[in-house]
């Protein structure tokens, strides 16, 4: 998918960019965090499925 070279800060941008949801990067986390990134589930169910379409749409490109 081409994603695993990214690094975890540039995954982020691109997928606020393109899918409009914002994630935190694994690297803010500590140096095993690199190549993960956190989702913080704080909206309202209906803004979860929207963002969770718009990763899946985001990630099948």
């Amino acid at each position: 998918s081409g994603f695993e070279d990214m690094g975890s800060l540039a995954f982020a941008f691109k997928l606020l960019e393109e899918a409009k949801v914002a994630v935190s990067p694994g690297v803010g986390f500590g140096p095993h965090g690199e190549g993960f990134v956190r989702f913080a589930l704080v909206e309202n169910e209906h803004r979860i499925r929207q963002a969770v379409r718009g990763i899946k749409r985001f990630l099948e490109r």
